[in-house]
């Protein structure tokens, strides 16, 4: 797991208690290290203007995931200013309580984040604050979560998604916005033909799809009584698609799934997919979507940079509302690190095109968070919820699972309808809320909790 980067700033004005200044500085940096952050700035406390300035410019050249500016004592908000006017990264302020003992103020520090946060606001920068002692979990978790919340902005401004293919006509949910998703989070498009993919995987040699077929076979225990010649087209559609990724350095696909690949290639796409979203072998999960669905890979990516494991997009093809539950399904594309370990996943047929390679596994149980970016109002926006995949038999064949909503499913329902949000969904194992609510405030990306009619900004 990589640490997230803060730089750690101190403000003191010599004219309060220095020592206790100094002592509760220590005590704060102590914490933000055992909490495993990553902590760069000035190895002493900034006391002026110029020495905040000086910070300013070193930080110029440095990525950090969050300026944390720590007021240990009162001071004006210059220092302030000149530390957060250039910067990229959040901006989160820090004051002390002290104890109220009729006697001197030693740090008066709740005021100069008071000072701070109003000068920021006229220069419309944004922040976060906290005003709690450095063992105070709550305040570390504050920062934990905008800090993830800066690093997630940070890699998606370098991030490449490549598309294959266009959209299958009537899947206007599936609809690729580029200029929309640069300018939103700095994401790169690369078009890739599907002539180019079909070529490759012709000419993947048989000795890779034996080995490739070699370590699959420790995963699925029923791959010799599939047909052999689609199988191994799937294998060669996972190795080329690959091939591509590593060459294009791309974070993550959106593939046009059908019917290209049953009619073109005589195999299913899905297991290519499911494979690489969940690094298959040793690669770094690679978050695909079917359908040429470039909002549900963003998704997909933003969740697996967050939980730092595979994420899945999948269709909401049926609401009980009577047993509040909501089936999950996907053909067979859900990462196989997704699989209920009490069942043994299979390797299946496409449901319709009856032709492999599908997974087919229930999905584990556990909390979930899910998410999709939507355009439906024409506008990108987050529609967000989390829940709990339940230990029950998958509703369909594929990869599918039973849903429990934090809302109730006729909510849900309503919503989904009423708002005609798209079709598509997509979810990682772990609640990463907090942090998805804090990139969106960050980006000014408008907000829908599932199961609310209210849009957040």
């Amino acid at each position: 797991m990589q640490a997230l980067r803060i730089a750690f700033l101190p403000l003191v004005r010599t004219t309060f208690d220095v020592p206790l200044a100094e002592s509760v500085i220590s005590e704060a940096r102590q914490a933000l290290l055992a909490a495993g952050f990553e902590l760069t700035g000035p190895a002493q406390a900034l006391t002026d203007l110029a020495a905040a300035q000086t910070a300013a410019a070193e930080l110029a050249a440095t990525s950090v995931d969050l300026l944390l500016v720590f007021q240990a004592t009162f001071a004006d908000s210059t220092m302030t200013v000149a530390l957060t006017d250039k910067a990229e990264a959040p901006i989160f302020l820090w004051a002390v309580p002290e104890p109220w003992t009729g006697g001197r103020l030693r740090l008066n520090s709740l005021c100069g984040i008071n000072l701070a946060g109003h000068a920021l606001t006229l220069r419309q920068r944004k922040y976060e604050y906290a005003y709690g002692l450095p063992q105070d979990p709550t305040v570390i978790q504050k920062i934990r979560v905008l800090a993830a919340a800066g690093a997630l902005r940070r890699r998606l401004k370098s991030a490449r998604l490549g598309v294959v293919g266009e959209h299958p006509v009537g899947m206007d949910s599936c609809h690729l916005d580029e200029p929309q998703l640069h300018e939103l989070f700095g994401i790169e498009i690369l078009r890739i033909e599907m002539a180019e993919v079909f070529a490759r995987a012709r000419a993947i040699s048989a000795t890779t799809l034996d080995q490739t077929r070699a370590r699959l076979d420790l995963r699925l225990d029923n791959l010799s009584t599939l047909e052999q010649v689609p199988l191994r087209g799937t294998l060669s559609v996972y190795n080329a698609l690959k091939e591509i990724a590593l060459e294009q350095k791309l974070d993550g696909l959106a593939v046009r799934c059908w019917p290209e690949f049953f009619t073109e290639m005589g195999c299913a796409a899905c297991g290519a997919m499911s494979m690489l979203s969940d690094g298959f072998g040793d690669a770094t999960p690679l978050p695909c979507s079917c359908e040429a669905d470039i909002n549900g890979t963003v998704i997909q990516l933003i969740l697996q940079l967050l939980s730092e494991t595979p994420a899945f997009g999948t269709d909401m093809v049926g609401v009980d509302v009577d047993r509040d539950r909501i089936a999950l399904w996907h053909c067979g594309l859900a990462p196989l690190s997704m699989a209920d370990p009490a069942v043994q996943p299979q390797g299946g047929i496409h449901s319709n095109r009856r032709l492999p390679l599908v997974m087919d596994f229930p999905l584990k149980p556990g909390a979930v968070t899910v998410a999709r970016l939507s355009q439906a109002t024409g506008k990108l926006r987050l529609v967000l919820g989390k829940g709990e995949m339940l230990a029950e038999a998958k509703p369909f064949s594929g990869t599918a699972g039973t849903l429990k909503l934090a809302c109730p499913a006729q909510d849900f329902l309503d919503q989904l309808m009423h708002a005609g949000l798209e079709h598509h969904i997509s979810l990682t194992y772990g609640d990463y809320s907090s942090e998805l609510l804090a990139f969106a405030k960050l980006i000014d990306l408008p907000i829908l909790m599932i199961g609310k009619k209210e849009v957040e900004s």
